[in-house]
């Protein structure tokens, strides 16, 4: 098969003819990892992006309109790929870039700061509640059960509950109005 020229391996190739490709495969694959790399800076990506070549060239083999020697074509598309990657690579960054710009300046480190001793003020307070009102408390905040479910649960009418989950959260209020600005509303304050 080596005797043959580019013109009749593109001609064997467009017939699907194996042994044309593998020759055209060991023929430029190793030429062409070389310039992809060369441009990219990057052996792994450059391999990557020459075996898609080498997959897109024999899916469409019998399709395959080339003007020009085989060669040519080869490491114009090689070119073409690296630089369309290159491109992909610098819009990626840029918005990537543009996120974290954003994000820094929206954020203010103090509506994600939990104020030291916060979490154990928490604590103590739902602690300091009533037994029966500190359990209901509990079922309903931290394991999220439903007014309904706890009244099931405890053999109490969901009036009660309800009664209780309010006189909780107005004595949480109350023990906490010095820390109302912080996250605590996620954990006492919700309805």
């Amino acid at each position: 098969m080596n005797t043959y020229n580019d013109n009749d391996l593109l001609n064997l190739l467009r017939k699907s003819d194996e042994k044309a490709f593998e020759t055209i495969f060991n023929t430029y694959y190793a030429s062409l990892c070389l310039f992809a790399s060369q441009f990219l800076g990057d052996d792994a990506k450059a391999e990557e992006i020459v075996q898609d070549l080498f997959v897109n060239l024999w899916s469409k083999r019998a399709r395959l309109q080339i003007d020009r020697s085989l060669k040519s074509y080869l490491f114009q598309a090689v070119k073409n790929h690296c630089l369309n990657w290159i491109q992909h690579t610098k819009v990626r960054e840029k918005h990537a870039e543009s996120v974290k710009e954003n994000f820094m300046l929206q954020v203010n480190e103090s509506d994600y700061f939990l104020e030291v001793g916060l979490s154990e003020k928490i604590a103590e307070s739902i602690e300091s509640l009533p037994e029966k009102r500190r359990q209901i408390f509990k079922l309903s905040r931290e394991q999220g059960l439903k007014y309904q479910e706890i009244a099931d649960q405890l053999g109490v009418s969901v009036k009660t509950v309800e009664t209780q989950m309010g006189l909780a959260l107005k004595q949480l209020r109350e023990q906490l109005r010095d820390y109302k600005d912080y996250f605590i509303g996620l954990v006492i304050f919700k309805k």
